[in-house]
């Protein structure tokens, strides 16, 4: 592919720490954080104009004039729809990335104190949680800390909210009935490109549910990484029998 003098952006990896805020600004997609860093996937996606360097807080990104392949406005949009086509498998509804905002201080002070007894606040910040239905580059995956469910407990533990939820993005799924190594390579593209903190599993005694610990740990392995996991393992009552 002919090369011409043109800007185009460059990326210093000791600068970045991988938090994906680059990614989401790029509207032609040129960006991907890949083994925890950000990179440019292809020269000729990335337009020069650099609208994604205030976007990041290490100054990882700049614009420098040097020998590229032309941009491709074709390439982009081929790319775009792919892209997107991927984040919404078979174009269902229920896989439309969705991130909660928190209420607001005021928000939180008026809220009429009878609810406070009736009803807790849920502690779900995003949506899908299907496994199956989340994207490797969904935006709320960056920097994570990630509660994988076994489908079961959020039915059998009362408190699932309160006590594992906050803070923590969610991925829900069973280990049984649903693709071990489908789940597998969703694990490992997650924690090859987000930038993953950490991992805690929950999962119900019963045998069938053992699975899921065993596929987070494949995806990991899959992807080369060490990252910290906490397996609990909750009774048929709801109650946690084993932490580890």
């Amino acid at each position: 592919m002919k090369k011409i003098l043109r800007k185009i952006i460059e990326i210093d990896e000791d600068l970045c720490n991988g938090c994906g805020n680059c990614v989401t600004g790029c509207a032609e997609g040129a960006l991907q954080i890949i083994d925890g860093k950000a990179k440019v996937i292809s020269e000729t996606f990335c337009d020069g104009l650099g609208a994604c360097i205030g976007e990041c807080p290490t100054g990882a990104l700049r614009i420098v004039e040097r020998e590229a392949p032309s941009f491709d406005e074709e390439a982009v949009k081929k790319h775009l729809t792919k892209k997107e086509a991927e984040s919404l498998p078979c174009g269902c509804p229920s896989a439309h990335i969705q991130i909660f905002d928190k209420p607001t201080a005021c928000e939180a002070a008026n809220k009429p104190k009878h609810l406070d007894s009736v009803q807790e606040e849920s502690a779900l910040t995003h949506w899908p949680i299907q496994i199956k239905l989340i994207p490797a580059s969904a935006p709320f995956l960056k920097g994570a800390d990630l509660l994988v469910l076994a489908d079961c407990t959020a039915v059998a533990f009362p408190t699932l909210h309160r006590d594992l939820m906050k803070g923590k993005v969610v991925m829900m799924g069973c280990p049984k009935f649903d693709d071990v190594h489908e789940y597998v390579e969703k694990f490992d593209d997650i924690f090859k490109t987000a930038g993953i903190k950490s991992v805690t599993t929950v999962v119900m005694e019963v045998p069938c549910c053992s699975g899921m610990p065993v596929i987070v740990k494949k995806g990991m392995e899959a992807a080369n990484k060490n990252i910290p996991l906490k397996e609990i393992v909750l009774s048929l009552r709801g109650k946690i029998i084993k932490q580890s």
